[in-house]
């Protein structure tokens, strides 16, 4: 059995596309028996996907820091909830438990955790898959800045392909079938 790390939102956006996008992700994770390993909230796009991957029949393990015990409502129905003291454990503790990375919609948490992934690749301190679910041109703009950033000579172009772009979530079929 697999494990694909989500970073997605804690929010569900102004728009309802947002939460069927997350309850779809969940559910093709589980429909490739896939575990999920997620940041442990019951809130937002964060909830949906691991909502989705319980009710189609797949366990879900969340990683959670004290501090947000209460702000983000620990989601106490998943298989297995970790509760860490920080952010840094509970970034190295979803790695650690995760084959590979699935980024969608979210805020300055899921890019924080997304970055960082895509740092630890880019020091080569591991070669595990990450994408990126660009549905409906959500990250064009960040697509858009991390090229900008590559031609001004900040990032290398070998960097770059460090994530796959992804732009539905029929594309997440074909990717479970790699992981």
């Amino acid at each position: 059995m697999k494990r694909v790390c989500v970073f997605c939102g804690s929010a569900t956006g102004k728009n309802e596309k947002y939460l069927q996008l997350a309850t779809r992700v969940g559910e093709i994770i589980a429909s490739h028996r896939h575990e999920l390993v997620y940041g442990g909230g019951r809130v937002g796009l964060m909830g949906a996907v691991a909502d989705s991957v319980m009710k189609h029949g797949s366990r879900v393990i969340g990683v959670i820091p004290k501090t947000l015990m209460t702000k983000e409502v620990a989601h106490e129905d998943v298989s297995q909830l970790y509760v860490v003291e920080g952010m840094h454990e509970r970034k190295k503790m979803m790695y650690d438990l995760s084959d590979a990375f699935l980024v969608i919609p979210g805020g300055m948490g899921t890019l924080d955790e997304m970055f960082e992934i895509l740092t630890w690749a880019q020091l080569k301190l591991h070669h595990k898959p990450i994408y990126l679910l660009n549905e409906g041109g959500f990250y064009d703009h960040l697509i858009a800045y991390v090229k900008h950033s590559a031609a001004e000579g900040f990032i290398r172009p070998e960097h770059v392909n460090l994530f796959q772009v992804i732009s539905s979530t029929e594309d997440i079929i074909t990717v479970m079938k790699k992981i």
